[in-house]
């Protein structure tokens, strides 16, 4: 399996938010408000994720008062960050294209709010896809399998 691409990622994020943008433009006046849980929700995602790297990274090198880790668990790790990173991408281009819209509408209330959740959602989700390149890059194997050996 190869690492994600940064490159592939701010494609897709590009693509979505002009996707998203362009739909907008008919649909806006027709469509509910936008849910503040986002924000919360892939922020503990991402808190996770970033935590799960580092406790990864510490048992891949073994390092004292840790246990080995199993490589299917790495493995299942891998996947899982992969699927947040292009997840987070696409999500990150959904929250950008609207709040790209509703720029243009601060002077109103409802867009002024859906732009302020959408922004916060953007940002979340920026950290999860970061979150979710950390947790990729901690599950690489070392080059010297001897290499995060205490001796």
């Amino acid at each position: 399996m190869k690492p994600s691409h940064p490159g592939v990622l701010v494609g897709i994020f590009v693509a979505v938010s002009l996707l998203t943008w362009a739909v907008l433009q008919p649909l806006y006046v027709s469509i509910p408000t936008v849910p503040w849980t986002a924000i919360p929700t892939v922020l503990v995602l991402a808190v996770g994720e970033a935590y799960t790297g580092w406790m990864t990274r510490a048992r891949i090198q073994r390092k004292p008062d840790t246990k080995p880790v199993e490589p299917l668990a790495v493995a299942r790790l891998v996947a899982l960050a992969k699927a947040s990173a292009y997840g987070g991408a696409i999500f990150a281009g959904v929250f950008a294209g609207f709040a790209l819209y509703t720029a243009d509408l601060l002077d109103q209330g409802t867009p002024r709010r859906d732009f302020f959740i959408t922004g916060g959602s953007f940002v979340a989700c920026v950290l999860l896809v970061c979150a979710a390149l950390y947790l990729e890059h901690c599950c690489k194997v070392p080059k010297d399998p001897g290499a995060g050996s205490p001796r």
